[in-house]
């Protein structure tokens, strides 16, 4: 297939765009940098004032949008939620942009998304099918982002709603930080413990995307979590497992609020999701347990 990558240089993307190529598949990265073949991979210029990317794009197989500023990044000001804000909505303009602008269009249409749709809860376990969102910032963002993203059901392709639970992946993300006190010798539960850490390991994100691609079948909102969710305090105590370290020094939520301000809510707050789209259509998990996705994380 000719797959084409809104985001392709980010930590999802990266991985997503190895496997395509493993696979055999042809790969068109979108990018602010300039037109050129690098690794196998087509880097196809976009969103600047002269690019035209859809003469690129003609025949492609799938649209897959991950663009936009990491919630990671630096401190939620007022002007990086904005940018976390626009960087969603404009490169997904972009790409309803380009895909009216096609002769032939993509079979499938899959959007990133964030199961912070889903309201903070400790007693409500979501699927695809719950129907409550959440209504603070990232909450309101993702919703914002679905609705945008399912202009493109309207010109007749099979729309995905990918809603990415917390990535597990070694060098980026929010691992390497819950990880670092736990290799100090330092690990404990964060906050109340209570929350629901909905997670994923990064392999499964990669084989999940290109699952549902390839199964018609799959439509809509698709929870991206490991079955197996795990409460911060449980989670905690599977990273020490996994480093052979101590679970033993609690961090108040108060330290973390001051340190982080509102992105504290990442770790501080949660839910309980499952992956019910992707249980259903039988997708073959890698990784099931915190234990092993840390331990396969940290051994290469």
């Amino acid at each position: 297939m000719k797959i084409a990558i809104a985001g392709g240089t980010g930590m999802v993307g990266k991985k997503f765009s190895n496997l395509l190529l493993k696979s055999g598949h042809e790969v068109i990265v979108l990018t602010r940098g300039e037109n050129r073949y690098q690794n196998g991979i087509r880097f196809v210029n976009w969103l600047t004032n002269s690019a035209t990317p859809e003469t690129a794009l003609e025949g492609i197989d799938a649209f897959v949008n991950l663009a936009g500023v990491s919630l990671n990044d630096g401190r939620w000001t007022v002007q990086q939620k904005e940018k976390i804000y626009q960087s969603r909505m404009k490169s997904t303009d972009e790409v309803l942009r380009i895909i009216k602008a096609l002769q032939n269009k993509p079979h499938v249409y899959i959007n990133a998304s964030a199961v912070g749709i889903y309201p903070v809860s400790t007693t409500t376990i979501y699927t695809e099918n719950s129907t409550l969102k959440a209504k603070d910032f990232l909450g309101t963002v993702v919703q914002h982002w679905e609705q945008r993203a399912l202009e493109v059901e309207e010109l007749g392709i099979r729309t995905c709603l990918t809603r990415f639970g917390v990535i597990l992946a070694k060098d980026e993300g929010a691992l390497p930080l819950m990880t670092l006190p736990y290799r100090l010798g330092v690990g404990g539960t964060v906050g109340s413990g209570k929350q629901w850490i909905s997670w994923i390991h990064i392999d499964d994100v990669a084989n999940a995307l290109l699952f549902v691609i390839e199964n018609e079948t799959l439509t809509g909102p698709i929870n991206f979590t490991s079955p197996n969710v795990k409460q911060m305090r449980n989670f905690g105590k599977s990273i020490g497992a996994a480093f052979h370290r101590p679970h033993w020094l609690p961090v108040p939520s108060i330290a973390l609020k001051l340190a982080l301000g509102e992105k504290s809510a990442l770790v501080l707050e949660g839910q309980y999701v499952m992956p019910e789209k992707l249980l259903q259509a039988n997708f073959p998990f890698k990784f099931i347990s915190v234990e092993d996705a840390i331990t396969d994380l940290y051994s290469n």
